[in-house]
């Protein structure tokens, strides 16, 4: 199923124009890891962790929008794309508190660290985080891949706030809230992290 095809399976065939505008943002030249790729393994990791959300809809399509704007130039690009979703879902049938949440989702993208209570945000996190547990190819993959949409950042500087976000993330109690996550992703990801950390340190 393509990306449209998958929109519409959970939107309806009436807001296709809404898939495919999404498809062809995550097509975008400049993305090299926040693209089509991404945003599938996302959606397949909320569908895995559906069951632990309170309303899995609306996290699917948070998880749509959570990098539906995306300029590595810029810091606020969960804002812009919260605001991208709510301007585009309110023309659909989707009641005004479903489309508050899809916001709020997405701006929780920007520090990954939702409540012990919001079952939605830890599901969407979850999901959008699952590649730091990968296996090492995979997250030099991903860790190269950022490296390229930076690639007008001077090797110094990039390292420097590479290695700021790192840390943020390792000062995170947990980095997963869901116990399959958790279980699963945790303890590999905090190694890919560290061993990320050494290489940029080296």
């Amino acid at each position: 199923m393509d990306l449209v095809d998958r929109w519409v399976a959970l939107a309806g065939p009436h807001t296709r124009h809404i898939g495919t505008e999404l498809d062809k943002r995550y097509g975008e030249p400049h993305r090299r890891y926040h693209t089509r790729t991404h945003l599938n393994a996302v959606l397949d990791l909320v569908d895995e962790l559906a069951g632990y959300a309170a309303a899995p809809g609306v996290v699917r399509l948070a998880a749509w929008f959570h990098d539906a704007v995306y300029d590595p130039e810029r810091a606020d690009n969960e804002e812009r794309s919260a605001r991208l979703a709510a301007r585009m879902l309110a023309d659909t049938d989707l009641g005004a508190q479903e489309i508050q949440e899809v916001v709020r989702l997405i701006e929780l993208t920007a520090t990954h660290a939702p409540e012990e209570d919001d079952r939605n945000g830890q599901v969407l996190c979850d999901a959008d985080l699952g590649i730091l547990g990968s296996d090492p190819d995979a997250y030099a993959a991903y860790a190269a891949a950022v490296r390229e949409e930076y690639a007008f950042v001077p090797d110094e500087f990039f390292k420097a706030g590479r290695a700021q976000v790192l840390n943020a993330l390792l000062a995170l109690p947990k980095l997963f809230h869901t116990p399959p996550a958790r279980e699963r992703f945790e303890e590999r990801a905090r190694r890919n992290i560290r061993t990320e950390l050494e290489l940029l340190n080296a």
